[in-house]
């Protein structure tokens, strides 16, 4: 009788395990081929996004379209961005990897900036007008903080071919590409290393909202792009 009694229970502890499994199994899958969840610590992509938020980064949203000018992306810093974090200090502005899915642990090697230059591109600051001007064009960037400058820093640069240069939106506060103009690479990050495009604020549940691509931000290149 003792063993008939048992036996539904453990059945029901392997079913309850098995099922654990195959969530774990399929969360797993979703998350290595469309979508992840990020821990953004820092201000440096305010207003937009603002330090403490959990975004929903799709990785496949770039393979439809590619990537353009005014896009935010997500991107793995390694051999460009990761000397930023050098002592954790206040222009450690990487996103964090979800672990163990709450956005609380992760990587310190990926970042979240906007596109400013594509392969090709003349990126420079600043005109007459305080902007930053891609191919002798004043760049329109209503995405900017607040009260902040497009750029404090002047710099001119040819974006190389593969890559694409990035800014963070709270200029004043932000690690960029502008940082590490003098390094290896110079803040030209290769387009391989972006890891997807920001969709959903999912956390905090006061901030939850869909984060909408932009039109590609002028100008335009001869060629269109």
């Amino acid at each position: 009788m003792d063993q008939t009694k048992r036996q539904p229970r453990r059945m029901g502890w392997r079913f309850a395990f098995l099922a654990l499994a195959i969530a774990v199994a399929i969360s797993g899958l979703v998350r290595s081929l469309w979508l992840d969840v990020y821990y953004v610590p820092s201000e440096s992509m305010q207003p937009v996004l603002d330090g403490g938020d959990r975004i929903l980064v799709s990785k496949t949203d770039f393979h439809a379209a590619p990537i353009r000018r005014g896009d935010i992306v997500v991107f793995d810093g390694r051999g460009t961005f990761a000397p930023l974090n050098s002592g954790r200090g206040p222009l450690a502005d990487s996103v964090m990897w979800a672990g163990q899915w709450l956005g609380l642990t992760g990587s310190d090697t990926t970042y979240v900036k906007r596109v400013i230059g594509l392969s090709g591109d003349a990126v420079a600051c600043c005109d007459p007008d305080g902007h930053v001007t891609v191919n002798g064009n004043a760049l329109d960037e209503p995405y900017v903080y607040d009260g902040d400058a497009p750029s404090s820093q002047a710099f001119s640069v040819i974006v190389p071919e593969g890559r694409v240069w990035l800014l963070g939106d709270h200029r004043s506060l932000s690690a960029d590409s502008r940082s590490l103009l003098g390094a290896p690479g110079g803040g030209m990050v290769p387009v391989d290393r972006v890891i997807g495009r920001p969709v959903q604020i999912v956390w905090p549940l006061d901030r939850f909202a869909a984060v909408p691509r932009p039109p590609a931000a002028g100008p335009t290149t001869e060629d269109g792009q």
